[in-house]
């Protein structure tokens, strides 16, 4: 494919995204983001009754064309093969690159990545999740509980007041 044809593509996916949107009956909501440059992309994902299978995937997100364009690209794949959660978990990272075209993104590389990489993350917590579940274990609703990470502190703080 062509340079000027994997721009248009980019642009099109960019300006007319598709499957962008929050879905109600998510099972998970997963945020990821490329704090270098800014881009933040939430997958909401919604297993099939079969659980390798996806019934459905949105994003939402803020950020460059790139990180935009990518998510997507790469939801409007897993929507048009079927894709089973463990074929997205195998996908490379390089052939996403590839995909959106190596020359175009070859200094963006985190951009071009972080809608898969974020898709990858929200198939692994359904996965666990579902294991959880299988072998009785309670979780904390989320929301509620232990919060790890940046913002931690602040939180635990901010729940003694």
């Amino acid at each position: 494919m062509d340079r000027q044809l994997q721009i248009q593509i980019l642009l099109d996916h960019y300006e007319r995204p598709r499957h962008r949107g929050a879905l109600e009956e998510a099972d998970v909501r997963m945020p990821g983001g490329n704090p270098g440059c800014g881009d933040v992309v939430t997958i909401h994902l919604k297993g099939a009754e079969d659980h390798s299978h996806i019934e459905d995937v949105t994003y939402e997100g803020e950020g460059c064309t790139i990180s935009m364009a990518a998510a997507s690209m790469i939801l409007e794949e897993v929507h048009e093969k079927n894709l089973t959660m463990d074929e997205v978990l195998r996908m490379d990272y390089n052939e996403m690159i590839d995909k959106l075209g190596r020359q175009i993104v070859a200094s963006r590389p985190k951009c071009a990545t972080l809608g898969l990489g974020t898709l990858k993350a929200a198939i692994r917590k359904y996965q666990k999740d579902r294991r959880l579940d299988a072998a009785g274990v309670e979780r904390p609703d989320s929301g509620d509980g232990l919060v790890f990470g940046e913002g931690a502190e602040e939180a635990a703080r901010r729940d003694r007041e």
